[in-house]
């Protein structure tokens, strides 16, 4: 990248060209070394040579798209051209140092002392909408400034992509690789990865992820090591439902993430809900609350139709709550909602296309109650050395 130029018009787009970020780190161009050039003729007509990553990166359009429009917005342009080209090895090893910063090469980025914020989405059992529910809370996060995360853990049944619009028409979006590091896709502002955007050109639809303990374990292990999320306020994990492998991994990974226990009104899904919770407490694991989801579902003559009974929440909560732990409280129930299970279906969340749906209202308040809570800093070193 060249020293920025004294000249008005250079400058203006230059300024312009700050405001432009990578769709995939979120960090302005200009600050990545992504801006190789600019240069404004006396008639106006600017040239702006921009450098990718790696031929072929997945957000190149819109780079590129973003590079143009900016700089045809600057004042003095009169016509923009966009020349890209491709960085060097020892350009695209720049970049990564400046992603990474101070933190090296290959980190484990959510270890116990981080300030990100780890939230495991956990349930006893298939089928209670955890993923939709998990999904939902994240693109709430976002929308209420937060910087967010997500880890699709649920390694055999994997939904999140389809459920944040990023597999559409059997195609998957994958993530950019640059030597040793990933950069997730970002979907309505989450940063995401999951095992379906590794796939290959395979139907994410009708293929399985058929594997055991140690190979889940080193995905699980590659997803917090590899992937670079950058700086998160919180990191949600998708679990996959009950108490096998991916629950224990995550325990020892991240003893010191935080639980969200989701069951449904029903007593017996209830029952294996309590079990899920209960094992991540073995691991050292905090169980934040209980999310019921599924619950009565409004009809139009104003009454309510309880499909799976009620009070599973409460219970969950009540049988997790003890002198040990003190009390664990139910934050929410999420009614049943076509038009919550159709956004999904879309890959449109609806906390954004209907927020006043009465599910997705629901999940936006409890987003809103879990982003009142930060991890803060009480017991953890900072570094600082008194003199």
């Amino acid at each position: 990248m060249t020293d920025r130029p004294a000249s008005g018009a250079e400058r203006a787009v230059w300024d312009a060209l700050d405001r432009v970020s990578d769709p995939e780190i979120l960090r302005p161009i200009t600050e990545l070394g992504m801006v190789r050039e600019v240069a404004v003729d006396q008639a106006g007509r600017a040239e702006v040579s921009i450098l990718l990553t790696i031929a072929g990166c997945p957000a190149a359009r819109r780079i590129e798209a973003d590079v143009r429009s900016a700089t045809e917005a600057a004042p003095g342009v009169t016509e923009a051209e966009v020349v890209v080209g491709v960085m060097s090895p020892r350009e695209r090893q720049s970049f990564i140092e400046r992603v990474r910063g101070e933190r090296g090469s290959r980190p484990q980025q959510f270890g116990p002392d981080s300030l990100t914020r780890v939230i495991a989405v956990t349930s006893g059992k298939g089928g209670v909408g955890k993923s939709s529910l998990t999904a939902g809370l994240a693109v709430a996060l976002a929308q209420q400034g937060l910087s967010v995360g997500l880890i699709d853990a649920d390694v055999f049944g994997f939904s999140i992509p389809g459920l944040l619009g990023l597999s559409r028409d059997g195609r998957t979006e994958q993530p950019t690789r640059l030597d040793d590091m990933i950069l997730p896709p970002v979907a309505y502002g989450v940063k995401v990865i999951s095992i379906g955007m590794f796939l290959g050109d395979a139907d994410p639809r009708s293929t399985a992820v058929s594997w055991r303990g140690p190979m889940l374990h080193r995905t699980i292990e590659q997803f917090l090591r590899d992937v670079w999320f950058g700086d998160l306020d919180v990191l949600l994990l998708d679990l996959p439902p009950g108490t096998g492998d991916i629950a224990i991994s995550i325990g020892q990974l991240l003893p010191q993430a935080e639980v969200l226990v989701v069951t449904t009104p029903q007593e017996a899904a209830a029952d294996v809900a309590v079990r899920s919770a209960l094992v991540a407490r073995q691991t050292g694991q905090s169980v934040i609350g209980v999310v019921e989801n599924m619950a009565g579902l409004a009809r139009p003559d104003g009454s309510v139709l309880d499909l799976f009974g009620s009070g599973g929440g409460a219970l969950v909560a009540e049988r997790l709550s003890d002198a040990e732990h003190g009390a664990v409280a139910l934050l929410g129930s999420v009614p049943l909602s076509p038009a919550f299970r159709e956004g999904g279906d879309r890959g449109a969340p609806t906390v954004l296309t209907d927020p006043a749906d009465p599910a997705a209202a629901e999940v936006i308040r409890i987003a809103a109650s879990l982003a009142q809570h930060g991890r803060g800093l009480a017991g953890r070193p900072l570094g600082l050395t008194v003199r």
